[in-house]
């Protein structure tokens, strides 16, 4: 894996960043950091770290396929698990010719919904608007996401046109819709015996009003205009039951949107790519199996 050289630009950056916090070192020492938002991120409520959102971009070793993946790393919307989640993610992704751009966005108590959809449709749109400066093609951008990740990467696939994730800063004609998306063990499900709790206290707070938690149960959202998705969980998950991806993919069929899913027997929660395990460990091979059948990965 060849990661990008980090401008001069970026070098204060690194220095107080949460994604360089977290990084293996080589990675720390050479990635390029984008960040976010110009000045300060829309209702930042302060200036440290965790008020500046970023990207980090794991560049292909070798010849770029075109197609790039924003990253979203799982915490429960309280804790970023930058890295098995996170920066070894990115690190596949780049060993298959994916250009990778890790994400570190808002999470609570500090920050509330909308911040987390602001951020990660940002993303997708400042993907979309230097994609040949990535060497990507515009539409080869998806989206993976881990746990309460997945909950935030099916936001996006969503709620890409939702008026409280559209900012100024980037030209209103870039589309944050993801092209394809990638939904690991994900949190989708809001209000019900379901849902992972944690999740929903930090990204809705409590007492949230039944109109906020029907918005954020993104299997309700689902159109047909969501995009083509992939979808992975255990049986054994206990943290986030499987029902949940259950649920998003009856939603996609529902809606007729070409969909896979994957459940796995055994496995506890919050796997990532399970190298350990010689079962779970073959999953991310369905996936670029898959993404190869749709056309969005050569």
């Amino acid at each position: 894996m060849r990661l990008a050289p980090l401008p001069t630009l970026f070098l204060a950056l690194m220095s107080s960043s949460l994604l360089a916090a977290q990084a293996p070192s080589d990675a720390a020492a050479d990635a390029e950091v984008i960040p976010l938002w110009p000045g300060r991120a829309p209702g930042a409520v302060g200036d440290e770290p965790a008020d500046r959102p970023e990207l980090a971009v794991v560049r292909p070793e070798g010849q770029a396929s075109g197609t790039a993946m924003v990253v979203c790393p799982g915490g429960g919307y309280s804790r970023l698990t930058m890295g098995h989640e996170g920066w070894d993610v990115a690190g596949r992704l780049a060993s298959r010719g994916v250009t990778a751009f890790l994400l570190s966005y808002r999470i609570g108590p500090r920050y509330r919904h909308p911040a987390m959809l602001q951020d990660v449709l940002q993303a997708i749109r400042i993907v979309r608007r230097d994609a040949s400066q990535y060497d990507v093609r515009t539409d080869r951008i998806g989206i993976i996401g881990f746990s309460a990740g997945g909950h935030l990467a099916s936001s996006a696939a969503t709620l890409f046109d939702a008026p409280e994730g559209r900012i100024a800063g980037i030209s209103p004609d870039v589309s944050g819709r993801p092209d394809f998306a990638v939904l690991a063990y994900p949190v989708i499900v809001m209000g019900e015996a379901i849902t992972h709790r944690g999740s929903e206290r930090h990204l809705l707070g409590e007492n949230a009003s039944s109109d906020l938690i029907e918005r954020l149960s993104t299997d309700r959202q689902v159109t047909s205009g969501t995009p083509t998705t992939f979808l992975f969980h255990t049986t054994e998950d206990t943290g986030v039951p499987p029902e949940n991806s259950v649920r998003f993919y009856l939603a996609l069929r529902k809606a007729g949107v070409p969909a896979e899913l994957h459940i796995y027997e055994k496995g506890r929660h919050g796997v990532g790519l399970a190298p350990d395990d010689p079962v779970l460990r073959t999953w991310p091979d369905r996936m670029f199996e898959w993404m190869q059948s749709r056309g969005v990965l050569p």
